[in-house]
């Protein structure tokens, strides 16, 4: 058997009425959770109008066995699997009664591939036995619903598509092996995200991956992390009231929003679609050749996510606004950021916090972190109008929280943050004075564990401007 699938595009039908499909020992058990399938059946519905629909790729293993090719599955077992039951979920409850007989004969055609498969793969994990037989029950449930038309099966079985690769030598095969699953442990949140907005590009934007790529690409992948762990994350999470304190892969879902090219759009995402299609509209002008104008979409760090080219236009604004903002703060001119002059207290806050004796330690760096978050998310939302005053109350905000305990760790910070809550009062405030007139408790030596052995020639640089400001009694 000549390898004729390597490098190929096929249909999830062409891909499940390959005879010779083998997981291998080697492989790692079945882990996909329900989660996993409800994805991939938002993603049908979703996609159902394209002309074809990528679902990643599988590689395989060319291997001879008692004169018999077989083609193991290296990477795109989990997906694979998964089509599988999937396709044997509905030739057990919709074949029967399909009115299309083209779908009729293909699922017939299939049954037999699928279930031969089934049989003659023996999955000696656990893991693998649970999973799989829970992701038939709820495959089964899926199918049977109402919503679930002979539209999404069609599309599911002749749309929907994989890149196959073929590998032919085994020690290649090994070796690519493992380097997805070393790849899979250390692949960074925001690289899955990458590859899932890549996918969401509507058709008539399909030219501008190349660029919309080089441009991520620019961007330095540890920067990138911080953006969307540091910032981003914990901006979204807090403005809910609800914890942020580790960004992995079980979070990227916050990341995945609405798709503006569908059909069928729920109202909430009318505006957004609106305020895309302008500013395309706008910047596709023969005027704007004239005046050299751009219009940004004008994004929000709670905004629902835009899926596709508005995600990484998303990020790379995101990336301009925080680093301007971090490093006007760290600037050796502290009396300005993002070009307005600050007031001489919120001037010596700033020069403050980067110069005092203990601002290094792992601690201070979450309260800092606190602090920016808070100022990032104020300037996102109101821009430059009353920085000063919000600079002074991000402040006795933040720094509350690192004078009342002798140790801040990251459960502390979060704790603190959802019990005093600033991001989500900026989230609901209607102006700026809505925050700048919220009053804050002042503190007394008493509740000081910073600084212990107190006196006041043992208060560092933090209690100096508490006390100048009045709120340290």
């Amino acid at each position: 058997m000549q390898p004729v699938i390597d490098k190929a595009v096929l249909s999830v039908q062409s891909l499940l009425s390959l005879e010779q499909l083998e997981v291998p020992s080697y492989q790692r058990p079945y882990k996909w959770t329900l989660k996993n399938i409800s994805e991939l059946f938002s993603d049908i519905d979703s996609h159902r109008d394209r002309s074809a629909y990528r679902l990643g790729s599988v590689v395989f293993h060319l291997r001879l066995a008692d004169e018999q090719h077989w083609l193991d599955i290296v990477d795109g077992q989990q997906r694979t699997l998964t089509l599988l039951l999937a396709i044997k979920a509905i030739i057990e409850r919709r074949r029967g009664a399909l009115i299309r007989q083209d779908l009729r004969q293909t699922l017939g055609d299939l049954e037999y591939k699928v279930n031969a498969f089934m049989k003659r793969q023996h999955f000696s994990s656990l893991i693998s036995q649970h999973n799989l037989r829970r992701n038939f029950q709820e495959l089964l449930r899926l199918v049977d619903r109402p919503e679930f038309t002979e539209e999404h099966i069609d599309f599911l079985l002749n749309r929907c598509e994989v890149v196959t690769f073929v590998l032919t030598d085994v020690s290649e095969a090994f070796q690519f092996f493992d380097s997805q699953n070393a790849r899979g442990r250390d692949l960074a949140p925001h690289d899955l995200l990458k590859a899932y907005h890549l996918r969401e590009f509507a058709e008539h934007e399909v030219p501008l991956k190349a660029e919309t790529v080089a441009h991520w690409e620019n961007l330095q992948s540890d920067n990138l992390a911080t953006l969307f762990a540091t910032y981003l994350f914990r901006v979204r999470q807090w403005a809910e009231g609800k914890s942020a304190r580790y960004f992995g892969k079980e979070e990227v879902d916050l990341f995945k929003g609405v798709s503006l090219h569908r059909k069928e759009l729920p109202p909430y995402a009318k505006s957004l679609q609106i305020a895309h299609h302008f500013v395309d509209e706008y910047n596709r002008q023969y005027q704007r050749q004239i005046d050299g104008q751009k219009a940004e979409f004008p994004f929000q760090l709670d905004q629902m996510i835009i899926n596709g080219r508005r995600f990484f236009e998303m990020a790379e604004h995101y990336q301009r606004m925080v680093s301007a903002i971090v490093k006007d703060e760290h600037a050796a001119d502290e009396a300005h950021i993002l070009g307005e002059r600050l007031s001489e207290q919120a001037s010596r806050i700033i020069k403050t916090l980067n110069t005092y004796q203990r601002r290094y330690r792992t601690g201070d760096q979450y309260v800092r972190s606190m602090f920016d978050c808070a100022l990032i998310f104020y300037i996102d939302k109101f821009g430059a109008e009353g920085i000063s005053a919000a600079i002074e109350k991000c402040f006795i905000w933040a720094y509350r929280c690192r004078i009342r305990q002798q140790v801040v760790q990251l459960a502390t910070m979060d704790n603190y943050m959802l019990e005093y809550n600033l991001i989500r009062i900026i989230r609901d405030a209607r102006h700026a004075r809505d925050l700048l007139s919220m009053p804050l408790q002042t503190l007394n030596a008493s509740q000081n564990k910073n600084n212990r052995h107190g006196g006041k020639d043992s208060e560092d640089e933090l209690i100096v401007l508490f006390r100048e400001m009045n709120y340290y009694e």
